[in-house]
């Protein structure tokens, strides 16, 4: 629609200063207000069938019958609207629904502000600094509630039958219990997996009560039961009982332990002046040709660090059986699987929201902001980096279980 030159001229007529125009009386929110109670008029008018002014049709006895007073809160502040209303209270304007308080994609402002990381009070002293809104804790919380929904529709979608990668990883949160109301620190699980065409998807996220093979074992049914058939490699960080529980769901698969959990696990133990040349060290390991030459690399790591640091190689040992897949693959997939950048991208989003509360009161509450930030996650470039490379060779070594 184009307004005519002639239109916008008689409308300012009177706008000498910019307050004039953008100001809590200006002619800017006069015209938002006069418009959406034009429009409400004609919806008015479509539900009763005849115009304002006229004689309603001969046996109707619905009709107009003047109008309520409103405040919506937007960006301009509160709001007042004269709501039309007719006689037998079925008219259900679609402009501005029964019940509703806000207008301008308020909800979706509240929601942004609380995934930037943003406390209820936070987000109602910024939306009373920028809006002029005195808004109640109370809505903040329903607004992001309404979340909620969101996530149990998210957490049991189908999913695609066969994921090449899926790399399962967990944060440790502060979350109130239930039962005891202390704060304890939980483990938050993420699974990420990576499609046949190298898109990163987000599968889902849980809250552990009781991490172990029984707890492993009942997310990947749930993963099976949303459709997922096979995984051709599983990237895990090395927790008891998670291998296992893979394997009983999905026999084909190749578990491989987080080559980065690994690392950092052994430079933990080092003093920070050696850090960098344990780290070079560890690279020979798993930068190695094959397995064979792998596991020499080791014994040459223990030899020379074995004095300073005894306990690095033997967890390396411990875990060696979920290392060694890692040697059958071409590097276009090693790269993928030990630089893990997706889930160290996802896992910096997730942080960046959360690192600002100091606990959470539910569990609810701590799904609610780590869905919204897996939301932006995926709102990013999703697809692999040199994705071409890996696929074809995925297509080699797993052809029927790939292209099936």
């Amino acid at each position: 629609m184009t307004i005519s030159k002639e239109l916008l001229d008689e409308l300012l007529k009177g706008c000498e200063r910019p307050e004039d125009l953008l100001g809590d009386a200006g002619l800017l929110k006069e015209l938002k207000i006069k418009l959406m109670e034009r429009m409400l008029g004609a919806e008015l008018t479509a539900h009763l069938g005849y115009e304002e002014g006229k004689d309603a049709p001969l046996g109707q006895s619905n009709r107009r019958n003047g109008s309520a007073s409103k405040r919506l809160k937007g960006q301009d502040g509160e709001v007042p609207i004269s709501v039309p209303r007719d006689r037998d209270g079925s008219f259900e304007p679609e402009l501005i629904k029964k019940g509703q308080t806000r207008i301008d994609g308020m909800d979706d402002k509240i929601i942004g502000l609380y995934a930037a990381g943003l406390t209820v009070r936070d987000i109602r002293a910024h939306l009373e600094d920028v809006y002029g809104l005195q808004v109640s804790p109370d809505l903040i919380s329903r607004v992001t509630d309404a979340v909620l929904d969101e996530v149990r529709e998210w957490q049991s979608r189908a999913l695609d039958r066969m994921y090449p990668i899926v790399i399962f990883d967990a944060l440790r949160v502060k979350i109130r219990d239930a039962d005891s109301r202390m704060v304890k620190n939980k483990a938050v699980y993420v699974a990420l997996g990576v499609s046949r065409d190298g898109v990163r998807e987000v599968l889902g996220l849980w809250i552990a009560e009781n991490e172990g093979a029984k707890f492993w074992l009942s997310v990947m049914n749930e993963l099976k039961n949303r459709g997922l058939q096979d995984i051709l490699i599983a990237v895990v960080d090395g927790l008891k009982g998670f291998p296992d529980a893979i394997t009983a769901a999905f026999p084909d698969a190749a578990v491989q332990t987080c080559i980065v959990h690994l690392v950092r696990h052994s430079l933990n133990f080092c003093a920070w002046k050696d850090r960098k040349a344990v780290a070079a060290d560890l690279r020979r390991i798993y930068g190695a040709a094959t397995a064979d030459l792998a596991a020499a690399e080791l014994d040459a790591f223990e030899e020379k660090w074995a004095g300073k640091y005894a306990s690095i190689a033997p967890a390396w040992r411990r875990a060696w059986q979920e290392v060694i897949p890692f040697f059958a693959f071409d590097p276009a997939i090693r790269k993928i699987i030990y630089t893990t950048n997706a889930i160290e991208s996802l896992n910096r989003v997730i942080r960046k929201s959360i690192k600002t509360r100091g606990s959470f009161p539910t569990e609810e509450a701590a799904t609610k902001l780590i869905y919204l930030a897996i939301r932006n996650f995926e709102k990013g470039g999703r697809n692999v980096r040199e994705w071409f490379a890996a696929r074809n060779q995925f297509a080699i070594m797993f052809e029927e279980r790939f292209n099936a």
